[in-house]
C-alpha cells in the first residue's frame, strides 16, 4: 500500500480550459477526499460563470474563490477573475490584487507556487490547455518540493503550447491524456499517495 496521500490538486489552464475542465471535472465523484484549485486565465473585466457553469455538473461542491476561506475537500474553488489567488500557511485561500504575472492576474505559477509551500508532497500540480507560458514556474515548484506533477498530453490539447512549455522544464511530469488525467484524480477517492511520480503510466 502507498505511504502518505494527496490532499490537494491545483490546475491551470488558459485557452481551451473550459472544455478540459468540463470533460474532467463532472467525472469526479462526491467522495473525492482532496480540494481542488483552479486558475483558469479569464478576462479581467467580466465576471466569472465558471461557477454557474459547472456547479450544475459536478458532484463536488463549486465556489468561486473567497478572501481567507478555510480550504476544505470536496470542494472546487475558482480563482475571480482579475485576482491571483494564493494557499496561505493555515491552509486558507488569499486574495491578492499584486501585479499580473505573465500578464496574467490570476497567475498559475502564484497559486502553484504557494500551494507547493504549504502541502509538499501532499500536492498534485496539473497543466492543462493553454497558450501560455505561465505554469511552467509553478509545476516546477511543485515537483521540486516533493509533489506530484501531471501535464495533459500535448497532442489531447486544444492549444498546446502551456504543455510543452510546461514539460520542457518540468521533463519527469506524468504525460496524460484528460480522460487518463480524470482516472488519475478518481483514484485520490480510494487510495493513498505516495510523494512523487512513481504511480503514474504515460509518455
Amino acid at each position: 500500500m502507498l505511504a502518505g496521500r494527496i490532499e490537494c490538486v491545483v490546475l491551470g489552464a488558459s485557452a481551451g480550459g473550459i472544455e478540459a475542465l468540463g470533460v474532467l471535472l463532472p467525472a469526479l465523484p462526491a467522495g473525492l477526499d482532496v480540494a481542488l484549485l483552479v486558475v483558469l486565465h479569464l478576462p479581467r473585466d467580466r465576471p466569472s460563470l465558471l461557477v454557474e457553469i459547472f456547479e450544475r455538473r459536478c458532484a463536488l461542491r463549486v465556489r468561486e474563490a473567497q478572501d481567507k476561506e478555510p480550504i476544505t475537500a470536496g470542494t472546487v474553488y475558482f480563482a475571480p477573475p482579475d485576482y491571483h489567488m494564493l494557499v496561505e500557511n493555515d491552509r486558507r485561500i488569499a486574495l491578492s490584487e499584486d501585479e499580473p504575472v505573465l500578464y496574467s492576474r490570476p497567475s498559475i505559477d502564484v497559486l502553484f507556487e504557494s500551494a507547493a509551500e504549504v502541502y509538499r508532497e501532499r500536492l498534485l500540480g496539473v497543466i492543462l490547455t493553454g497558450a501560455s507560458e505561465d505554469g511552467t514556474a509553478g509545476l516546477h515548484a511543485v515537483q521540486r518540493c516533493g509533489g506530484m506533477t501531471v501535464v495533459q498530453s500535448p497532442d489531447s490539447a486544444r492549444v498546446p503550447l502551456m504543455v510543452v512549455s510546461a514539460l520542457r522544464r518540468n521533463p519527469a511530469a506524468c504525460v496524460l491524456p484528460l480522460e487518463d488525467i480524470g482516472r488519475l484524480l478518481c483514484s485520490l477517492a480510494q487510495a493513498p499517495r505516495a510523494p512523487g511520480n512513481a504511480d503514474c503510466e504515460g509518455g
